[in-house]
């Protein structure tokens, strides 16, 4: 029997002939719920999710869709736009490949990113580390 892991995304490789440079960066796991994406149910008819903070507190938020628009998957990134920006491949020890398609608020400088995982209990085995991360721009 045959025994496959899956780690990262499996579509996600780094451009040919690039080389990677290698950064040291605090890693932590995010999940689509309201706790770690900073959203709530809003109790006001058609009951949607709101952002309960930040310039667009109130406003209608879409559960799981990245800052660049895409639906958040293993493989997505959240980092800041200004070192890493989107499209920006990396490799991270124990998570695999991934590609920066989203911000956080949190998320400021060079050395943090959040990394996108299907449950919020992944997201929270996977906890806070600092790892050497392979980044191909």
């Amino acid at each position: 029997m045959a025994v496959f892991l899956s780690i990262g995304c499996a579509s996600i490789r780094p451009p040919r002939g690039v080389p990677a440079r290698t950064v040291t960066i605090e890693t932590t796991g995010y999940c689509k719920c309201g706790q770690c994406c900073g959203w709530h149910r809003s109790w006001i008819p058609p009951f949607r999710p709101v952002y309960s903070s930040g310039p667009n507190k109130g406003k209608s938020k879409k559960v799981g869709i990245t800052a660049s628009g895409t639906k958040g998957h293993r493989g997505t990134i959240a980092a800041d736009p200004r070192y890493y920006p989107f499209g920006t491949v990396m490799y991270v020890p124990g998570y695999g490949y991934g590609k920066v398609e989203d911000v956080g608020s949190a998320i400021k400088g060079r050395a943090r990113i959040d990394l996108y995982f299907s449950s919020h209990q992944k997201a929270l085995n996977w906890g806070r580390k600092r790892v050497p991360v392979e980044v191909w721009r």
